[in-house]
Protein backbone atom coordinates (compact mmCIF):
# COMPACT_ATOMS: atom_id res chain seq x y z
CA UNK A 1 0.00 0.00 0.00
CA UNK A 2 1.21 3.47 -0.86
CA UNK A 3 1.25 5.93 1.95
CA UNK A 4 -0.24 9.41 1.56
CA UNK A 5 3.22 10.95 1.67
CA UNK A 6 4.33 8.91 -1.30
CA UNK A 7 1.22 9.93 -3.24
CA UNK A 8 1.91 13.56 -2.44
CA UNK A 9 5.38 13.23 -3.93
CA UNK A 10 3.95 12.85 -7.45
CA UNK A 11 1.80 15.99 -7.21
CA UNK A 12 2.42 18.15 -10.33
CA UNK A 13 0.58 21.15 -8.86
CA UNK A 14 2.22 21.71 -5.49
CA UNK A 15 1.24 24.62 -3.29
CA UNK A 16 3.17 27.81 -3.86
CA UNK A 17 4.82 29.34 -0.78
CA UNK A 18 2.85 32.21 0.64
CA UNK A 19 5.63 34.72 0.05
CA UNK A 20 5.52 33.96 -3.66
CA UNK A 21 1.83 34.79 -3.85
CA UNK A 22 2.30 38.33 -2.65
CA UNK A 23 1.47 40.97 -5.26
CA UNK A 24 4.14 43.47 -6.29
CA UNK A 25 4.61 46.27 -8.77
CA UNK A 26 7.44 44.41 -10.49
CA UNK A 27 5.27 41.31 -10.82
CA UNK A 28 2.44 43.37 -12.27
CA UNK A 29 4.75 44.90 -14.87
CA UNK A 30 6.12 41.50 -15.89
CA UNK A 31 2.56 40.10 -16.05
CA UNK A 32 1.43 42.90 -18.36
CA UNK A 33 4.44 42.39 -20.63
CA UNK A 34 3.84 38.62 -20.65
CA UNK A 35 0.15 39.07 -21.48
CA UNK A 36 0.92 41.45 -24.34
CA UNK A 37 3.59 39.08 -25.63
CA UNK A 38 1.16 36.15 -25.52
CA UNK A 39 -1.45 38.16 -27.42
CA UNK A 40 1.13 39.10 -30.07
CA UNK A 41 2.34 35.52 -30.48
CA UNK A 42 -1.26 34.29 -30.58
CA UNK A 43 -2.04 36.71 -33.41
CA UNK A 44 1.06 35.60 -35.35
CA UNK A 45 0.17 31.94 -34.91
CA UNK A 46 -3.48 32.54 -35.88
CA UNK A 47 -2.40 34.38 -39.03
CA UNK A 48 0.02 31.57 -39.85
CA UNK A 49 -2.78 29.04 -39.39
CA UNK A 50 -5.23 30.94 -41.60
CA UNK A 51 -2.68 31.61 -44.36
CA UNK A 52 -2.05 29.21 -47.23
CA UNK A 53 1.44 28.11 -48.22
CA UNK A 54 2.52 26.86 -51.63
CA UNK A 55 4.43 23.67 -52.22
CA UNK A 56 6.06 23.12 -55.61
CA UNK A 57 7.30 19.77 -56.86
CA UNK A 58 8.36 18.17 -60.13
CA UNK A 59 6.63 14.88 -60.92
CA UNK A 60 6.11 12.62 -63.91
CA UNK A 61 3.24 13.89 -66.05
CA UNK A 62 0.47 11.35 -65.56
CA UNK A 63 -2.40 13.72 -66.14
CA UNK A 64 -5.50 12.41 -67.87
CA UNK A 65 -6.62 15.54 -69.67
CA UNK A 66 -6.85 13.92 -73.07
CA UNK A 67 -4.39 13.12 -75.81
CA UNK A 68 -4.76 16.45 -77.60
CA UNK A 69 -3.25 19.82 -76.78
CA UNK A 70 -4.66 23.15 -77.90
CA UNK A 71 -2.40 25.81 -79.45
CA UNK A 72 -3.72 29.38 -79.69
CA UNK A 73 -1.95 31.85 -81.97
CA UNK A 74 -2.19 35.32 -83.44
CA UNK A 75 0.45 36.02 -86.09
CA UNK A 76 0.83 39.06 -88.34
CA UNK A 77 2.69 38.89 -91.67
CA UNK A 78 3.13 42.30 -93.35
CA UNK A 79 4.41 40.74 -96.62
CA UNK A 80 2.30 37.56 -97.00
CA UNK A 81 -1.16 37.83 -98.55
CA UNK A 82 -4.11 35.95 -97.10
CA UNK A 83 -4.81 34.52 -100.56
CA UNK A 84 -2.20 31.77 -100.17
CA UNK A 85 -1.41 31.85 -96.45
CA UNK A 86 -1.72 28.33 -95.08
CA UNK A 87 -1.58 26.82 -91.57
CA UNK A 88 -0.16 23.29 -91.57
CA UNK A 89 0.37 20.86 -88.69
CA UNK A 90 2.49 17.69 -88.54
CA UNK A 91 4.00 15.44 -85.85
CA UNK A 92 6.40 12.54 -85.39
CA UNK A 93 3.56 9.99 -85.59
CA UNK A 94 3.04 10.81 -89.24
CA UNK A 95 0.06 13.11 -88.91
CA UNK A 96 -0.06 15.80 -91.62
CA UNK A 97 -2.86 18.35 -91.89
CA UNK A 98 -2.59 21.06 -94.53
CA UNK A 99 -4.31 24.40 -94.84
CA UNK A 100 -6.49 24.28 -91.72
CA UNK A 101 -9.50 26.58 -92.04
CA UNK A 102 -12.23 25.54 -89.58
CA UNK A 103 -10.59 27.14 -86.53
CA UNK A 104 -8.35 29.65 -88.35
CA UNK A 105 -9.29 33.18 -89.40
CA UNK A 106 -7.45 35.54 -91.76
CA UNK A 107 -7.65 39.32 -91.95
CA UNK A 108 -5.88 41.68 -94.40
CA UNK A 109 -3.44 44.11 -92.80
CA UNK A 110 -1.23 46.91 -94.05
CA UNK A 111 2.49 47.40 -93.56
CA UNK A 112 1.80 48.87 -90.09
CA UNK A 113 0.00 45.66 -89.05
CA UNK A 114 -3.33 47.45 -88.94
CA UNK A 115 -6.43 45.57 -90.09
CA UNK A 116 -7.94 47.15 -93.21
CA UNK A 117 -10.75 44.84 -94.26
CA UNK A 118 -13.17 42.07 -93.47
CA UNK A 119 -12.24 38.47 -92.85
CA UNK A 120 -10.83 36.74 -95.90
CA UNK A 121 -12.60 33.68 -97.33
CA UNK A 122 -12.13 30.80 -94.88
CA UNK A 123 -11.68 28.05 -97.46
CA UNK A 124 -8.41 26.97 -99.06
CA UNK A 125 -7.42 27.70 -102.65
CA UNK A 126 -9.45 25.19 -104.74
CA UNK A 127 -7.63 22.36 -106.45
CA UNK A 128 -7.65 22.71 -110.22
CA UNK A 129 -7.98 19.54 -112.30
CA UNK A 130 -7.37 21.11 -115.69
CA UNK A 131 -4.37 23.45 -115.83
CA UNK A 132 -4.72 24.00 -119.57
CA UNK A 133 -5.88 22.34 -122.77
CA UNK A 134 -5.13 18.64 -122.98
CA UNK A 135 -3.29 19.11 -126.27
CA UNK A 136 -2.57 21.84 -128.76
CA UNK A 137 -4.24 21.50 -132.14
CA UNK A 138 -1.85 20.26 -134.79
CA UNK A 139 -2.71 23.04 -137.22
CA UNK A 140 -1.73 25.70 -134.64
CA UNK A 141 1.77 24.90 -133.26
CA UNK A 142 2.47 26.23 -129.80
CA UNK A 143 5.32 28.40 -131.07
CA UNK A 144 3.06 30.02 -133.67
CA UNK A 145 0.07 30.47 -131.41
CA UNK A 146 -1.56 33.83 -132.04
CA UNK A 147 -1.25 36.52 -129.41
CA UNK A 148 -4.90 36.88 -128.51
CA UNK A 149 -4.33 38.41 -125.07
CA UNK A 150 -3.10 42.01 -124.89
CA UNK A 151 0.27 42.40 -123.22
CA UNK A 152 0.01 45.11 -120.55
CA UNK A 153 2.68 46.94 -118.58
CA UNK A 154 3.00 49.65 -115.97
CA UNK A 155 2.16 52.40 -118.46
CA UNK A 156 -0.82 50.81 -120.21
CA UNK A 157 -2.57 48.90 -117.43
CA UNK A 158 -4.66 51.75 -115.99
CA UNK A 159 -5.58 52.92 -119.50
CA UNK A 160 -7.09 49.55 -120.45
CA UNK A 161 -8.68 49.06 -117.01
CA UNK A 162 -10.59 52.33 -117.41
CA UNK A 163 -11.49 51.71 -121.05
CA UNK A 164 -13.08 48.25 -120.89
CA UNK A 165 -16.06 47.40 -118.63
CA UNK A 166 -14.51 44.00 -117.87
CA UNK A 167 -10.77 43.40 -117.98
CA UNK A 168 -9.47 39.94 -117.10
CA UNK A 169 -5.71 39.83 -116.56
CA UNK A 170 -3.38 36.85 -116.31
CA UNK A 171 -0.42 37.79 -114.09
CA UNK A 172 2.22 35.22 -115.02
CA UNK A 173 5.92 34.44 -114.92
CA UNK A 174 7.83 32.80 -117.82
CA UNK A 175 9.71 30.45 -115.47
CA UNK A 176 6.47 29.13 -113.90
CA UNK A 177 5.33 25.71 -115.16
CA UNK A 178 1.68 26.47 -114.34
CA UNK A 179 1.87 29.72 -116.32
CA UNK A 180 3.28 27.91 -119.34
CA UNK A 181 0.51 25.30 -119.20
CA UNK A 182 -2.11 28.05 -119.03
CA UNK A 183 -0.68 30.10 -121.91
CA UNK A 184 -2.18 28.17 -124.88
CA UNK A 185 -5.71 28.05 -123.46
CA UNK A 186 -5.48 31.69 -122.35
CA UNK A 187 -4.47 32.84 -125.83
CA UNK A 188 -7.22 30.75 -127.45
CA UNK A 189 -9.81 32.09 -125.02
CA UNK A 190 -8.69 35.62 -125.79
CA UNK A 191 -9.04 35.00 -129.53
CA UNK A 192 -12.50 33.46 -129.15
CA UNK A 193 -13.78 36.32 -126.98
CA UNK A 194 -12.20 38.88 -129.33
CA UNK A 195 -14.14 37.36 -132.22
CA UNK A 196 -17.41 37.39 -130.25
CA UNK A 197 -16.92 40.79 -128.62
CA UNK A 198 -14.62 42.77 -130.85
CA UNK A 199 -12.52 45.12 -128.70
CA UNK A 200 -12.88 47.92 -131.27
CA UNK A 201 -16.59 47.72 -132.11
CA UNK A 202 -18.02 46.02 -129.02
CA UNK A 203 -15.41 46.42 -126.28
CA UNK A 204 -17.33 44.88 -123.40
CA UNK A 205 -14.58 42.49 -122.30
CA UNK A 206 -10.88 42.09 -122.89
CA UNK A 207 -8.39 39.40 -121.87
CA UNK A 208 -4.88 40.60 -121.11
CA UNK A 209 -1.65 39.41 -119.53
CA UNK A 210 1.16 40.88 -117.45
CA UNK A 211 4.68 39.48 -117.21
CA UNK A 212 5.54 39.92 -113.53
CA UNK A 213 9.28 39.46 -114.17
CA UNK A 214 9.19 42.59 -116.32
CA UNK A 215 6.57 44.54 -114.32
CA UNK A 216 7.43 43.88 -110.71
CA UNK A 217 6.01 47.16 -109.41
CA UNK A 218 2.66 46.57 -111.12
CA UNK A 219 2.38 43.03 -109.76
CA UNK A 220 3.39 44.20 -106.31
CA UNK A 221 0.68 46.88 -106.46
CA UNK A 222 -1.96 44.20 -107.02
CA UNK A 223 -0.41 41.89 -104.39
CA UNK A 224 0.52 39.11 -106.79
CA UNK A 225 2.49 36.39 -105.00
CA UNK A 226 1.43 33.21 -106.84
CA UNK A 227 1.71 32.53 -110.56
CA UNK A 228 -0.46 32.49 -112.54
CA UNK A 229 -2.99 34.78 -110.85
CA UNK A 230 -6.11 35.65 -112.82
CA UNK A 231 -7.74 38.92 -111.73
CA UNK A 232 -11.09 40.41 -112.82
CA UNK A 233 -11.40 44.20 -113.01
CA UNK A 234 -14.73 45.94 -113.64
CA UNK A 235 -14.83 49.59 -114.52
CA UNK A 236 -17.28 51.49 -112.35
CA UNK A 237 -18.47 48.37 -110.52
CA UNK A 238 -15.91 46.84 -108.21
CA UNK A 239 -12.84 48.92 -109.01
CA UNK A 240 -12.90 51.31 -106.08
CA UNK A 241 -10.18 53.37 -104.49
CA UNK A 242 -10.26 53.08 -100.70
CA UNK A 243 -7.07 54.17 -98.98
CA UNK A 244 -5.09 53.19 -102.06
CA UNK A 245 -6.57 49.69 -102.41
CA UNK A 246 -8.47 48.20 -105.36
CA UNK A 247 -11.40 45.85 -104.89
CA UNK A 248 -11.56 43.15 -107.53
CA UNK A 249 -11.79 39.37 -107.79
CA UNK A 250 -9.62 36.33 -108.40
CA UNK A 251 -10.51 33.39 -110.63
CA UNK A 252 -9.73 29.88 -109.29
CA UNK A 253 -11.64 27.73 -111.81
CA UNK A 254 -10.46 25.28 -114.44
CA UNK A 255 -7.92 26.60 -116.92
CA UNK A 256 -8.87 24.85 -120.16
CA UNK A 257 -10.26 26.88 -123.04
CA UNK A 258 -13.88 25.73 -122.71
CA UNK A 259 -14.01 26.52 -118.97
CA UNK A 260 -12.35 29.90 -119.42
CA UNK A 261 -14.61 30.94 -122.30
CA UNK A 262 -17.74 29.83 -120.46
CA UNK A 263 -16.78 31.77 -117.35
CA UNK A 264 -15.67 34.90 -119.24
CA UNK A 265 -18.88 34.92 -121.24
CA UNK A 266 -20.80 35.06 -117.99
CA UNK A 267 -18.89 38.21 -117.08
CA UNK A 268 -19.84 40.11 -120.26
CA UNK A 269 -22.26 42.95 -119.42
CA UNK A 270 -25.38 43.69 -121.52
CA UNK A 271 -24.98 45.93 -124.59
CA UNK A 272 -24.73 49.69 -124.32
CA UNK A 273 -27.95 51.42 -123.30
CA UNK A 274 -28.10 55.22 -123.72
CA UNK A 275 -24.35 55.37 -123.99
CA UNK A 276 -23.81 53.46 -120.72
CA UNK A 277 -23.03 49.85 -119.90
CA UNK A 278 -25.54 48.15 -117.62
CA UNK A 279 -22.89 46.18 -115.80
CA UNK A 280 -24.03 43.12 -113.92
CA UNK A 281 -22.15 40.07 -112.70
CA UNK A 282 -23.91 37.13 -114.33
CA UNK A 283 -21.32 34.68 -113.14
CA UNK A 284 -22.61 34.86 -109.59
CA UNK A 285 -26.26 33.91 -109.87
CA UNK A 286 -27.31 31.05 -107.69
CA UNK A 287 -24.49 28.74 -108.69
CA UNK A 288 -23.24 27.20 -105.41
CA UNK A 289 -19.82 26.50 -106.94
CA UNK A 290 -19.21 30.16 -107.72
CA UNK A 291 -17.69 30.78 -104.28
CA UNK A 292 -14.87 28.39 -105.16
CA UNK A 293 -14.40 29.61 -108.75
CA UNK A 294 -14.29 33.33 -107.96
CA UNK A 295 -13.38 35.15 -104.77
CA UNK A 296 -12.37 38.67 -103.76
CA UNK A 297 -8.74 39.37 -104.56
CA UNK A 298 -6.42 40.33 -101.68
CA UNK A 299 -6.79 43.97 -100.71
CA UNK A 300 -3.36 44.19 -99.14
CA UNK A 301 0.01 42.52 -99.12
CA UNK A 302 -0.21 41.49 -95.47
CA UNK A 303 -2.24 39.05 -93.44
CA UNK A 304 -3.10 38.41 -89.80
CA UNK A 305 -3.70 34.75 -89.00
CA UNK A 306 -5.42 33.90 -85.73
CA UNK A 307 -7.22 30.97 -84.21
CA UNK A 308 -6.31 27.64 -82.66
CA UNK A 309 -5.45 24.07 -83.57
CA UNK A 310 -5.52 20.85 -81.58
CA UNK A 311 -2.48 18.61 -81.85
CA UNK A 312 -1.41 15.33 -80.34
CA UNK A 313 0.82 15.45 -77.29
CA UNK A 314 3.92 14.38 -79.18
CA UNK A 315 6.73 16.40 -80.77
CA UNK A 316 5.52 18.21 -83.87
CA UNK A 317 5.44 21.52 -85.67
CA UNK A 318 3.01 24.21 -86.73
CA UNK A 319 3.96 25.85 -90.01
CA UNK A 320 2.81 29.02 -91.77
CA UNK A 321 3.54 29.06 -95.48
CA UNK A 322 2.30 30.08 -98.91
CA UNK A 323 0.52 27.01 -100.23
CA UNK A 324 -1.30 26.16 -103.44
CA UNK A 325 -1.49 23.12 -105.69
CA UNK A 326 -1.91 25.22 -108.83
CA UNK A 327 0.36 28.24 -108.33
CA UNK A 328 4.10 28.82 -108.25
CA UNK A 329 5.91 31.13 -105.82
CA UNK A 330 9.12 33.04 -106.34
CA UNK A 331 11.21 32.04 -103.32
CA UNK A 332 13.57 34.97 -103.86
CA UNK A 333 10.72 37.45 -103.34
CA UNK A 334 8.89 35.87 -100.40
CA UNK A 335 9.36 37.71 -97.12
CA UNK A 336 8.21 35.95 -93.95
CA UNK A 337 8.73 38.80 -91.50
CA UNK A 338 6.18 38.35 -88.73
CA UNK A 339 5.01 39.53 -85.34
CA UNK A 340 3.74 37.12 -82.70
CA UNK A 341 0.68 38.63 -81.05
CA UNK A 342 -0.07 35.41 -79.16
CA UNK A 343 1.29 31.91 -79.03
CA UNK A 344 0.19 29.75 -76.11
CA UNK A 345 -0.54 26.14 -75.21
CA UNK A 346 -3.41 24.63 -73.27
CA UNK A 347 -7.11 25.20 -72.86
CA UNK A 348 -8.44 28.63 -72.02
CA UNK A 349 -10.03 28.91 -68.58
CA UNK A 350 -12.87 31.22 -67.66
CA UNK A 351 -12.31 34.24 -65.43
CA UNK A 352 -14.38 32.58 -62.73
CA UNK A 353 -12.15 29.53 -62.77
CA UNK A 354 -9.00 31.64 -62.67
CA UNK A 355 -10.19 33.83 -59.82
CA UNK A 356 -9.29 31.29 -57.15
CA UNK A 357 -5.65 30.95 -58.20
CA UNK A 358 -4.81 34.43 -59.45
CA UNK A 359 -2.85 35.06 -56.26
CA UNK A 360 -0.48 32.24 -57.22
CA UNK A 361 0.50 33.60 -60.63
CA UNK A 362 3.23 35.97 -59.39
CA UNK A 363 4.92 32.98 -57.78
CA UNK A 364 4.53 30.93 -60.95
CA UNK A 365 6.05 33.62 -63.19
CA UNK A 366 3.24 35.27 -65.12
CA UNK A 367 5.31 35.62 -68.33
CA UNK A 368 4.41 32.21 -69.74
CA UNK A 369 4.01 33.14 -73.43
CA UNK A 370 7.64 33.78 -74.29
CA UNK A 371 7.05 34.71 -77.93
CA UNK A 372 4.08 37.02 -77.40
CA UNK A 373 4.89 40.54 -78.57
CA UNK A 374 8.11 39.54 -80.34
CA UNK A 375 8.88 40.79 -83.87
CA UNK A 376 10.98 38.67 -86.21
CA UNK A 377 12.34 40.50 -89.24
CA UNK A 378 13.83 38.93 -92.35
CA UNK A 379 16.94 40.90 -93.29
CA UNK A 380 16.21 39.93 -96.89
CA UNK A 381 13.88 37.64 -98.80
CA UNK A 382 14.00 33.84 -98.79
CA UNK A 383 14.56 33.55 -95.04
CA UNK A 384 12.90 30.73 -93.10
CA UNK A 385 12.20 31.34 -89.41
CA UNK A 386 12.44 28.40 -87.01
CA UNK A 387 11.15 28.63 -83.44
CA UNK A 388 12.02 25.77 -81.08
CA UNK A 389 9.72 25.48 -78.06
CA UNK A 390 10.22 23.26 -75.01
CA UNK A 391 6.82 22.95 -73.30
CA UNK A 392 6.33 22.09 -69.63
CA UNK A 393 2.97 21.58 -67.98
CA UNK A 394 2.17 23.31 -64.67
CA UNK A 395 -0.77 22.07 -62.63
CA UNK A 396 -2.20 24.19 -59.83
CA UNK A 397 -4.29 22.60 -57.06
CA UNK A 398 -5.89 25.34 -54.99
CA UNK A 399 -7.70 24.96 -51.67
CA UNK A 400 -10.16 27.59 -52.84
CA UNK A 401 -11.56 25.23 -55.44
CA UNK A 402 -14.12 22.60 -54.57
CA UNK A 403 -12.30 19.51 -55.74
CA UNK A 404 -8.74 18.58 -56.53
CA UNK A 405 -10.01 17.13 -59.79
CA UNK A 406 -10.84 20.70 -60.85
CA UNK A 407 -7.21 21.71 -60.70
CA UNK A 408 -6.17 24.29 -63.27
CA UNK A 409 -3.36 23.57 -65.66
CA UNK A 410 -1.31 25.71 -67.97
CA UNK A 411 1.72 25.25 -70.18
CA UNK A 412 4.93 27.24 -69.96
CA UNK A 413 7.61 27.06 -72.60
CA UNK A 414 11.08 28.23 -73.45
CA UNK A 415 11.71 29.53 -76.95
CA UNK A 416 14.80 29.68 -79.15
CA UNK A 417 14.55 31.22 -82.62
CA UNK A 418 16.75 30.91 -85.65
CA UNK A 419 16.87 32.16 -89.26
CA UNK A 420 17.87 29.97 -92.18
CA UNK A 421 18.34 30.87 -95.82
CA UNK A 422 17.41 28.21 -98.38
CA UNK A 423 16.48 27.89 -102.03
CA UNK A 424 12.94 26.66 -101.30
CA UNK A 425 9.94 28.87 -100.55
CA UNK A 426 10.49 30.34 -97.05
CA UNK A 427 8.17 29.41 -94.18
CA UNK A 428 7.71 30.03 -90.46
CA UNK A 429 7.93 26.92 -88.28
CA UNK A 430 7.08 26.46 -84.62
CA UNK A 431 8.70 23.22 -83.46
CA UNK A 432 7.27 22.10 -80.11
CA UNK A 433 8.21 19.28 -77.77
CA UNK A 434 6.42 18.43 -74.53
CA UNK A 435 8.40 17.53 -71.44
CA UNK A 436 7.52 14.17 -69.78
CA UNK A 437 7.71 15.95 -66.40
CA UNK A 438 5.26 18.44 -64.98
CA UNK A 439 5.41 21.07 -62.25
CA UNK A 440 2.83 20.50 -59.52
CA UNK A 441 1.89 23.52 -57.41
CA UNK A 442 -0.25 22.61 -54.41
CA UNK A 443 -1.67 24.92 -51.76
CA UNK A 444 -1.38 23.59 -48.19
CA UNK A 445 -2.70 24.79 -44.84
CA UNK A 446 -1.51 23.93 -41.29
CA UNK A 447 -3.71 21.51 -39.38
CA UNK A 448 -5.85 22.59 -36.41
CA UNK A 449 -4.00 20.19 -34.10
CA UNK A 450 -0.74 21.88 -35.00
CA UNK A 451 -2.33 25.25 -34.27
CA UNK A 452 -3.59 24.12 -30.81
CA UNK A 453 -0.22 22.60 -29.97
CA UNK A 454 1.63 25.79 -30.82
CA UNK A 455 -0.96 27.84 -28.94
CA UNK A 456 -0.45 25.81 -25.77
CA UNK A 457 3.28 26.08 -26.20
CA UNK A 458 3.01 29.86 -26.49
CA UNK A 459 0.83 30.27 -23.39
CA UNK A 460 2.78 27.81 -21.25
CA UNK A 461 6.16 29.00 -22.44
CA UNK A 462 5.49 32.70 -21.91
CA UNK A 463 3.84 32.05 -18.53
CA UNK A 464 6.78 29.94 -17.38
CA UNK A 465 9.42 32.34 -18.59
CA UNK A 466 7.57 35.27 -17.06
CA UNK A 467 7.35 33.36 -13.73
CA UNK A 468 11.07 32.64 -13.74
CA UNK A 469 11.88 36.26 -14.52
CA UNK A 470 9.54 37.43 -11.77
CA UNK A 471 11.07 35.01 -9.28
CA UNK A 472 14.60 36.09 -10.15
CA UNK A 473 13.61 39.73 -9.91
CA UNK A 474 11.88 39.10 -6.54
CA UNK A 475 14.89 37.24 -5.18
CA UNK A 476 17.18 39.98 -6.31
CA UNK A 477 15.12 42.57 -4.44
CA UNK A 478 15.15 40.43 -1.28
CA UNK A 479 18.92 40.09 -1.44
CA UNK A 480 19.33 43.83 -1.88
CA UNK A 481 17.11 44.47 1.13
CA UNK A 482 19.08 42.00 3.29
CA UNK A 483 22.34 43.66 2.34
CA UNK A 484 20.95 47.05 3.29
CA UNK A 485 19.75 45.72 6.69
CA UNK A 486 23.18 44.19 7.31
CA UNK A 487 24.90 47.50 6.75
CA UNK A 488 22.58 49.23 9.23
CA UNK A 489 23.56 46.83 11.98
Amino acid sequence: MFSSSKLKSIDFYRKIPRDLTEASLSGAGISIIAALWMVFLFGMELNNYLSVSTMTSVVVDRSRDGEYLRIDFNLSFPALTCEFASVDVSDVLGTHRFNLTKTVRKFPINSHLQRIGQEVHPGPVPNINSHGDAQVEEDIPYEQLGEGAVDLNQNTFDLYASRFPVLVVNFHAPWCAWSNRLKPSWERSAQILAERYNPESDGRILLAKVDCTQNQALCRKHHIQGYPSIRIFRRGHDLREEHGHHDHESYYGERDTDSLVAFMTGLVPPPVVDGRYAIEDKSGGTDPTNSTIKRPAPRSGGCRIEGFVKVKKVPGELMISAHSGSHSFDAAKMNMTHRVGLFSFGNKHSLRSMKGVNHLFPELDSDVDRLTGEFFVSDHENITHDHYLQVVKTEVISLRRRKDSEALDRYDYTAHSNQLQSTSVPVVKFHYELSPMQVLVRETRRSFSHFITNLCAIIGGVFTVAGIVDAMFHNAIRMVKKMELGKQF
